[in-house]
């Protein structure tokens, strides 16, 4: 293959690939998420020369701000993770919302253990901005776990203490 045909097809390739950039694809598995609601972002693109250089993607920003940060009400986080401080924690995720804690048994009832999956569902504090699901166990004669139904005042008591400490969170930050 000659240098000027290698030059036309390169050229060619760089301009299909920046001829796609604003294709919006969607299929049959796009469904809406509890957080797709706060997490829609601006798509912000350089053209082809533009000032980065040479991109092909564009960036990517965050709409009314600079940098990067959690993508979660930050009060709500941190509540969340001062409420459950003694439960073993399994994953948190800041951008997604999510924190998932590992089995814990209290040390007055060791036939007994419980799990938490609390999800932070958008910036606002509000009261329908989290969720919590927890899951209880009891030891059986057989020395197995076994699921025993959650009482749902309990859950919410969880989800109240979560939103109670971060509006002093909130308060605390307001008078500093």
């Amino acid at each position: 293959m000659s240098q000027l045909s290698r030059f036309f097809a390169l050229t060619l390739f760089i301009g299909i690939l920046s001829a796609c950039e604003g294709i919006n694809v969607t299929g049959p598995d796009t469904f809406e998420r509890p957080n797709d609601k706060w997490q829609q972002r601006d798509r912000q693109t350089e053209s082809i020369f533009g000032g980065d250089g040479l991109t092909f993607g564009g960036k990517e920003q965050k709409r009314g701000s600079q940098g990067t940060g959690i993508g979660v009400n930050a009060f709500l986080w941190r509540a969340t993770l001062d409420t459950i401080s003694f439960m073993p924690l399994a994953s948190a995720d800041p951008f997604g919302g999510v924190v998932l804690t590992d089995w814990h048994s209290p040390a007055e009832s060791p036939q007994e253990r419980f799990k938490l999956n609390v999800y932070i569902l958008g910036q606002a504090l509000r009261a329908d901005g989290i969720r919590v699901a927890a899951f209880r166990q009891v030891k059986n004669n057989a020395n197995e776990w076994q699921a025993v139904n959650m009482d749902p005042k309990a859950v919410t008591d969880i989800e109240n203490a979560i939103l109670t400490r971060a509006r002093q969170l909130r308060s605390e930050s307001a008078t500093q």
